[in-house]
């Protein structure tokens, strides 16, 4: 893989002037692919969400490559569509240089509303990256919780209050879901850690077949964090082991990063305010089982990895 400098030499896909809120991490994701992508020629599809609204508001568009705009479900079956067609002209001869299809979603538009058509896609073998900025919710529409909104957060259809702690369900293992499908490659990634997703991403589009990368990108709005700690959450969730950084590689799982350290989930909510309610007396037991949880699924990880003991 090239060094940071020799990467930086490439012109992005993804251009700067987008429309997305200061201190939102999905724009940063998406950067961080494009110079991962270099020179390739590339087709995105962006489910609607938070980044195709704000990067494409008319007459203007961030992005510098073949681009679909798809309703929230069906990102990833237009550009299976796409792909299969792309193959078609190959074998006829009309196109002879390489494209490489990648699509963007929310975890709106991918672990709920889009789950469908992603999971097709994946079965049916299309040659394409999916590529999740996890955020945590339905951020573009009102801050309503996902299935991959974490446990206890505050949203406005999982409020906080004197009869309910937030969300009461554990957040929906997407990743593995993924995994699960047999797919050539599934990775877990963080903008935090950029050498770690470029690197990723690389692999995920060296692969004959489909793949996938679930990436966290916090948003200031709904998890209600300074604006300038965006990198510094996504670096906690790593370090607290909420969100794990691993691959699965044709079946292998392997861990990408283990902290030296593991800290409390505490040092990652804290500076949220979707879990402002949590640091009262009566919160204490929610953070414990949250901890509890976390501590949980990070075991069951490092036993799919071959890490336990």
């Amino acid at each position: 893989m090239p060094n940071l400098k020799e990467l930086m030499e490439h012109e992005s896909f993804f251009s700067p002037g987008h429309r997305m809120c200061a201190g939102c991490v999905a724009p940063v994701v998406v950067r961080q692919v494009a110079l991962a992508v270099g020179d390739r020629s590339v087709v995105v599809a962006n489910a609607t969400g938070c980044l195709e609204v704000a990067s494409t508001i008319f007459p203007y568009t961030a992005w510098r490559c073949g681009y679909i705009h798809n309703a929230f479900e069906n990102a990833a079956a237009t550009l299976s569509g796409v792909e299969t067609a792309y193959r078609s002209l190959r074998k006829q001869g009309k196109i002879n240089r390489e494209v490489k299809f990648i699509a963007f979603g929310g975890d709106g538009g991918t672990y709920d509303i889009g789950l469908q058509s992603l999971s097709g896609a994946m079965e049916r073998g299309h040659d394409m990256l999916y590529i999740c900025y996890d955020n945590g919710a339905y951020m573009n529409t009102g801050i309503q919780r996902s299935s991959a909104t974490p446990l206890f957060a505050d949203t406005t259809t999982s409020p906080a209050g004197r009869e309910s702690p937030g969300k009461r369900q554990w957040r929906k293992d997407l990743t593995a879901i993924m995994a699960a499908h047999n797919i050539p490659y599934a990775a877990q990634a963080s903008p935090s850690h950029f050498m770690d997703l470029m690197a990723k991403v690389q692999k995920a589009l060296s692969v004959d077949g489909p793949s996938f990368i679930n990436t966290m990108a916090p948003c200031p709005r709904g998890w209600r964090y300074d604006t300038r700690e965006g990198i510094e959450l996504t670096r906690l969730s790593v370090e607290t082991c909420y969100w794990p950084l691993y691959e699965v590689d044709h079946g292998k799982w392997k861990l990408s990063y283990k902290p030296r350290e593991k800290k409390p989930i505490e040092t990652w909510i804290r500076k949220q305010g979707r879990f402002r309610h949590l640091f009262t007396d009566e919160g204490q037991e929610e953070i414990e089982r949250l901890q509890q949880r976390v501590d949980q699924e990070w075991t069951k990880l490092l036993e799919r990895c071959g890490e336990a003991g």
